[in-house]
């Protein structure tokens, strides 16, 4: 009980700063602007009544008043307003003659209304001040899975680009992120099958491990494994607990760029898409073939295959998920993503740059499917940074 009560002062003191977020709208040169409507109201409604005959009275219509105020504005300046309306009621029934006069009973109702009023605009205030504290744990959630990563980070540029499925939802199963260390730099992209806060849960396990991992063991096959170990553990966790979502399983790709030799990128697929490799003027999808989806190893317990590649200094790794892939357009016709990015850096070589080439799949990927996405949507564009001439690139140290 105890830890419930911390919870709740919890969510009453989150963004007070904020917390009224709804009617910020309503400013204007940066002054908040809420109390206008309701003064306007309470204004209209007095001189209405007192510019008609007795035989047609609405100042009983100032009940209006203190409830338009509980949806705009805050618990103090509603209660202004109630108090307001009271008053208001009083004085302009009062200066009627006593036949035309409304009464005691029209009295109470605006009263009343003005209490409720206040007491719903306290009960919003504190639903929006919940609903932020949510959105601020949504918010760290998603830093983790996507956390913001520095320019240049492991001596390589790096794009990155998501998008929920889900109008509402701030983060889901895709993750990436890039470990600099002193064996090169490594960078990890994936898909957790499904959705929800299941999806997210493994998410987290897998990057965990890849920033624990990737720094310190001297070969890729060594992070591999340990991905795939971990995911195994998490299985057998969720299953101990009874949940349904033990079979869930993670497809990705993990590259490493050692520091020496420079034109070298390994590779490794776990039942995802290979890379494509982007360069002005072309685009070739690489040649890695094989492996499981993280968690099915079981299917097939033969060593993880780390691929070697060569990789020229002006290619750019393209890795994306299944949002990207299986985007539909409205006669159910997959989004081409080689054949799209093959034609525009030929018209436009300067699309082969990472930020760029995210921006340009983001936006096509959107316009393909009328922006209806299926599935979460994650978009990385990765290479090393080019060095001057004659200089020697940084490999797998940051240059910041």
């Amino acid at each position: 009980m105890r830890q419930g009560s911390k919870g709740d002062d919890r969510y009453s003191r989150a963004g007070r700063g904020d917390a009224l977020h709804r009617y910020e709208l309503l400013r204007v040169r940066g002054r908040g602007v809420a109390w206008v409507p309701p003064l306007l109201l309470l204004v209209v409604i007095s001189l209405v009544d007192y510019h008609t005959g007795g035989e047609f009275r609405i100042i009983s219509w100032i009940v209006l008043v203190p409830g338009t105020a509980a949806a705009i504005c805050g618990v103090w300046g509603t209660a202004v307003f109630a108090v307001l309306g009271v008053g208001t009621f009083w004085v302009v029934d009062s200066a009627w003659p006593h036949e035309f006069q409304t009464g005691l009973p029209d009295f109470i109702l605006v009263t009343v209304g003005g209490v409720l009023a206040t007491l719903a605009c306290a009960v919003r205030v504190r639903g929006e001040r919940r609903a932020l504290y949510m959105r601020d744990v949504a918010d760290t959630v998603r830093r983790t899975v996507l956390r913001p990563l520095p320019p240049f980070w492991g001596g390589l540029e790096h794009a990155g680009v998501y998008l929920s499925a889900e109008a509402r939802a701030r983060v889901g199963g895709d993750f990436y992120d890039i470990q600099p260390g002193p064996y090169g730099t490594r960078v990890l992209v994936g898909d957790v099958q499904g959705k929800g806060l299941g999806a997210v849960e493994t998410a987290l396990v897998l990057l965990g491990t890849f920033r624990e991992a990737a720094p310190h063991e001297p070969e890729l096959a060594a992070v591999a494994e340990r991905l795939e170990q971990r995911m195994l553990r998490h299985r057998d966790y969720v299953r101990a607990l009874g949940r349904t979502d033990a079979d869930r399983f993670a497809t990705a790709v993990l590259l490493g760029f050692p520091v020496a030799p420079s034109d070298t990128v390994e590779v490794v697929v776990f039942g995802h898409e290979p890379p494509l490799a982007v360069r002005p003027g072309s685009v070739r999808s690489l040649p890695v073939t094989g492996g499981l989806p993280l968690g099915l190893r079981e299917l097939d317990p033969a060593p993880v295959r780390v691929h070697r590649l060569s990789l020229a200094a002006d290619e750019t790794l393209l890795v994306v998920t299944d949002g990207v892939t299986e985007a539909r357009d409205a006669h159910g016709a997959f989004y081409r993503l080689a054949e799209e990015v093959a034609r525009a850096v030929t018209r436009d070589p300067g699309l082969a740059e990472p930020d760029r080439l995210a921006a340009f799949v983001r936006e096509g990927t959107l316009r393909h499917s009328g922006g209806r996405l299926s599935d979460d949507t994650t978009v990385f564009a990765v290479r090393r940074i080019r060095a001057p001439e004659g200089e020697r690139p940084e490999g797998g140290r940051s240059r910041i």
